[in-house]
């Protein structure tokens, strides 16, 4: 059957179509993507702006389109921190589903982790051994644990790269002291969280997923999405170590011109550096593999579990 995935996140709109069935590998088919950083669209009361509805709206129209276009049989669309948060969420999702007929549905951070632990638990396999997943997204950074498919620990914090950059890195570059400063808080959030994983005891594989990490990799030497989706790519938490003040000096426009990053996150980066760095640190991770597949895959997997066995 086809499929049509609709993921509404804090920087991107994204369409995925695969072609996929009961205890198959799901197959990319499709892809519509749409940059719009909801979580810089919102007013000082924390509500998505007219701009932002008006913009969210057409691009959930053009997603569901696109689906129709490639016959999926069904669209599993849901919103994660963004709309989460946003003090006119009933509002905003009335909106879209009464315009586009997606009937957005609000994924808890939680059940973010969840999922993108279930992805990265069937690319891994069971020889994988206990994992640890990190996921830095727009809004924010999903941490899973766990032996099985369902994490024994799943936790999401307010520490997304695109969060973190509007609300604490204004400058270009930015200055030193927000520099200090945010990496100070982003440390001290995710420490509250360490000794809750710890007693389990320590992961045998540590993976992440995301755009971000991704980057940050590719800076660090790893390869080309180009070289294919099953080459080993991997980041060090030497690499960040290096990286971070080099970012940091950097302006968004030289940050751009580094392999691998693109103009739309270019600005994101050095935030999403502070909290890998911070993550790897405290959860003593010296080295992570990076998983291709993420939530988007998850709510895909999840949906074929539950189809009638043939």
């Amino acid at each position: 059957m086809r499929l049509g995935v609709l993921d509404v996140g804090s920087n991107t709109v994204h369409l995925l179509v695969v072609d996929a069935h009961r205890g198959a590998r799901p197959l990319p088919a499709h892809s519509f993507k749409a940059e719009l950083r909801l979580a810089e669209l919102l007013d000082e009361e924390g509500a998505i702006d007219s701009v932002g509805i008006t913009r969210l709206v057409s691009t959930v129209g053009e997603a569901m389109e696109a689906a129709e276009d490639k016959g999926c049989e069904d669209v599993m669309a849901f919103a994660t921190s963004a709309v989460r948060e946003a003090s006119n969420a009933d509002h905003v999702l009335a909106r879209v589903r009464e315009e586009t007929g997606a009937d957005l549905q609000v994924l808890s951070g939680e059940d973010e982790a969840r999922l993108t632990f279930l992805a990265a638990r069937r690319w891994f396999g069971w020889s994988a051994g206990k994992l640890l997943l990190l996921d830095i997204g727009g809004g924010s950074l999903e941490i899973a644990y766990g032996l099985d498919e369902n994490p024994d620990i799943a936790v999401s914090l307010p520490l997304g790269a695109g969060r973190l950059t509007a609300g604490h890195l204004p400058g270009d570059p930015p200055d030193a002291q927000d520099v200090r400063a945010l990496r100070k808080d982003v440390r001290a959030q995710i420490a509250r969280t360490v000794g809750e994983f710890a007693r389990f005891g320590p992961p045998d594989h540590v993976v992440a997923s995301s755009k971000t990490f991704r980057q940050l990799a590719r800076i660090g030497g790893a390869a080309r999405s180009a070289e294919g989706l099953y080459v080993q790519r991997e980041l060090s938490r030497s690499s960040l170590r290096e990286w971070v003040p080099k970012l940091a000096g950097m302006t968004v426009e030289q940050r751009a011109q580094l392999p691998g990053v693109s103009a739309d996150r270019a600005p994101q980066l050095l935030a999403g550096a502070l909290v890998a760095e911070g993550a790897m640190d405290l959860f003593e991770a010296t080295t992570l593999e990076i998983c291709p597949w993420a939530l988007r895959e998850g709510v895909i997997l999840r949906r074929l579990d539950r189809l009638p066995s043939a």
